[in-house]
């Protein structure tokens, strides 16, 4: 009997964000995004493994993970 599992990433994004970078120090866009990844059994994704926020500046494409807190809080001021 053949079982077949393996990981599935998904990247959701959550906002544009203007700010200046931690490594380039340049005023750019920040894109704040959302890493889920799931366990799939049979190419069906049944539950999160890990969830991770990012967010990548545009200007010198650096990214850097947050937290879920600060995740929120930079979506809200996003919107």
């Amino acid at each position: 009997m053949l079982i077949l599992f393996g990981f599935r990433t998904l990247i959701h994004r959550l906002g544009v964000l203007t700010g200046a970078c931690r490594h380039c120090g340049n005023v750019a866009a920040q894109v704040l995004s959302k890493r889920v990844t799931k366990f799939t059994l049979f190419f069906i994704p049944l539950f999160p493994v890990r969830t991770k926020y990012e967010t990548q500046c545009t200007f010198c494409g650096a990214s850097y993970d947050i937290s879920r807190d600060q995740a929120n809080t930079m979506a809200a001021s996003a919107r």
